[in-house]
């Protein structure tokens, strides 16, 4: 299975990248499965006007790469921060030009320094992921004080949070392998 966790920030400094690269290393060690990050950091796409991609033909030749990325994906992780309540325009955007995943899993990732954790952004991205056509895992990691639990590195540093994470794996792939059947 190709697995890719989207790792929704702008910022060069992300924080929540830290996560995505957690997840990477968990996942790449829990099974065979293809895990690689998608990080809108790398794509400089244009405010969506009219032009989705709903192939690799009918992409641009620049975002081919990316495209057979998407197209080839049977699941998708968001790893977002969250911004004003919501979760972050440039994964929005990315999804605007590649939309209806249909019959995919989702898993969803919020974090922020405070304590909620973008629960806030994790709330929106479960309308994203069924207007996408997808299938949301129910289990959640909502990730409060980021700063105190991953280091730069992408390695857990507060060991108290391990059970979560453990948990929102298990889910995810639970639900990826049975739609992927």
């Amino acid at each position: 299975m190709n697995i890719e966790i989207v790792s929704g920030s702008p910022r060069q400094e992300s924080i929540t990248f830290r996560v995505a690269l957690f997840l990477q290393k968990c996942l790449r060690s829990k099974t065979d499965h293809n895990v690689n990050i998608i990080d809108v950091r790398e794509w400089n796409f244009p405010t969506l006007q009219e032009v989705v991609y709903t192939s690799v033909d009918n992409t641009p030749d620049h975002y081919n790469p990316l495209a057979e990325r998407m197209f080839a994906a049977d699941a998708f992780i968001f790893v977002t921060p969250e911004y004003n309540g919501s979760y972050t325009p440039p994964l929005k955007n990315l999804f605007d030009h590649f939309p209806k995943q249909m019959h995919k899993a989702f898993g969803i990732v919020t974090a922020s320094p405070g304590a909620l954790g973008g629960v806030r952004a994790a709330l929106q991205l479960q309308m994203l992921v069924y207007a996408l056509f997808g299938v949301g895992s129910p289990y959640m990691l909502v990730t409060p004080q980021i700063e105190k639990k991953f280091d730069k590195e992408g390695n857990l540093i507060d060991p108290s949070f391990q059970n979560s994470v453990n948990t929102f794996i298990a889910e995810f792939l639970w639900l990826a392998e049975r739609i992927r059947k």
